[in-house]
């Protein structure tokens, strides 16, 4: 396979399909079932802007209704194409699916760049895109959930709900009809952060195996760990951030559309965030060096990179020159399959998008749930924790008066014991449990198959099955 032949995005994804159904007993009718979308739909619409009628071409694609309702981002982008909405809703049947949460798989676009809009402007033409979706039930609480993508994010979400709800006024769901909104218009708190601490805690599992470390040829922690990071959006800022601060890696490169920075002793994110939204890029900043050319710092030595931009930036044409023996796919299809091929026969293990970048399907479920249940989480259950640990914390003391200097109450195991759980914390801990399990479930497979040689084999494995056996269940 060469360059010139590289496979599409869509292609990359039935190739992977092809791979994994190879190694799976199923019925060809059930196995051309979850391989095809269901539907897409093609809108056109008009909005009168800049004193004159502009047209725009959106997608809405339902991948597999196994489950309902299905769920998937939007994206605002001007590569967006029927065949890259197609791919992605596949892979948001397969993630949902490898992380349990009950959404069949869609995904849409807007073929715009949002960037040269202003905010009136993108206002109309979001709510016109709801309505057109809305109206057709492709933006429903019970059938089609949207989430923010590439190049969308609250504020979009917001204003989508808010069409829907104009629409359907007697809908007491309203609300679930998107996830990823703001807090103070039905969202959850933790959303924002949500796909890249799923990176973070993805590689934490991976670390919690002594074999996981080895397939990579690595040894140890996540801490003093090289990191570099393709695209400081929200997943790759958030990914980085929690990673640096909490888990003492080092970020040593960061790559964005106008270059990349490098500094061996690692940068600070916060900074370089801070800077890309003042300047609109990364070059300038003092404290590292420049490189003007990003795609080449994907290949310099380091021990993870994380690809959280766009799809295919590793493939037929650097695939061979990439050095770092981990790569954690928090972008949707990165890696191209012969890439991926390549990347597989030098040693280097893919932690798969699929499972990924799952953190924010995971949480938008989260929402959806708290949507559905009209209350926040904690809010019955926090103070009555609190009084419960203050009786122990109380009993504590009288111990640490009656033994006087021998032994004291910490300070700061009072603080934290007292505090309950609210939101963020409810939140990040089911998050944590769900990257976990779903990662155990393909690690059980990795080792446990002689015929499965990587994660991303294991992840559509586990996956598919999955599928598979709701089709089952539902008697088709």
């Amino acid at each position: 396979m060469s360059v010139a032949n590289e496979p599409s995005f869509r292609e990359s994804v039935d190739l992977m399909f092809n791979r994994a159904v190879g190694l799976l007993d199923l019925p060809p009718g059930l196995e051309e079932k979850i391989r095809v979308c269901n539907a897409t739909y093609t809108v056109r619409f008009g909005v009168r802007l800049r004193g004159e009628i502009k047209t725009f071409t959106g997608y809405r694609s339902v991948h597999s209704e196994h489950m309902e309702p299905v769920k998937g981002g939007i994206r605002y982008a001007t590569s967006v194409n029927q065949d890259e909405v197609e791919a992605l809703a596949a892979l948001m049947t397969y993630k949902c699916a490898l992380v349990e949460a009950p959404f069949g798989g869609s995904k849409g676009g807007l073929c715009i760049d949002p960037r040269e809009w202003d905010e009136y402007e993108l206002e109309q033409i979001t709510r016109r895109f709801a309505y057109e979706l809305a109206k057709r039930d492709l933006i429903h609480p019970s059938q089609n959930v949207p989430a923010p993508d590439m190049g969308t994010g609250e504020r979009e979400m917001a204003w989508m709900a808010d069409q829907y709800a104009r629409m359907n006024t007697t809908d007491i769901n309203a609300r679930a009809c998107v996830t990823g909104k703001p807090l103070n218009a039905g969202g959850i708190a933790g959303r924002v952060e949500a796909t890249g601490r799923g990176v973070e805690y993805a590689l934490q599992e991976f670390f919690r195996d002594v074999r996981d470390v080895q397939k990579a040829n690595m040894s140890g922690t996540l801490d003093g760990k090289r990191v570099i990071v393709q695209g400081l959006g929200n997943v790759g800022y958030h990914a980085a951030k929690f990673l640096s601060e909490e888990d003492g890696c080092k970020i040593v490169g960061i790559i964005e559309r106008d270059g990349a920075l490098t500094n061996p002793d690692g940068l600070n994110v916060e900074d370089v965030r801070a800077w890309i939204v003042k300047h609109d890029g990364v070059k300038g900043f003092p404290d590292a060096s420049y490189t003007e050319n990003g795609a080449a710092v994907m290949e310099e030595e380091c021990d993870i990179l994380i690809p959280a931009a766009m799809e295919g930036v590793i493939n037929l044409s650097n695939a061979d020159r990439i050095k770092a023996p981990l790569i954690i796919e928090a972008a949707n299809g990165p890696v191209t399959a012969g890439a991926d091929k390549i990347l597989r026969e030098k040693g280097c293990v893919i932690i798969p998008d699929m499972y990924a970048n799952a953190g924010g399907v995971t949480v938008s479920y989260f929402e959806w749930v708290k949507n559905l249940s009209h209350i926040r989480f904690g809010r019955m259950q926090r103070r009555q924790e609190e009084s419960r640990h203050q009786l122990v914390v109380d009993q504590l003391e009288n111990l640490s008066a009656s033994v006087g200097d021998s032994w004291s109450l910490d300070a700061t195991f009072k603080e934290k014991y007292l505090k309950g759980a609210g939101e963020l914390e409810l939140v990040r801990s089911g998050l944590d449990d769900t990257m976990r399990i779903a990662y155990q479930s393909m690690r059980d497979i990795w080792h446990g198959r002689d015929d499965v040689q990587d994660l991303r084999m294991a992840a559509y494995l586990v996956s598919i099955d999955k599928v598979a056996s709701s089709y089952r269940a539902k008697g088709l």
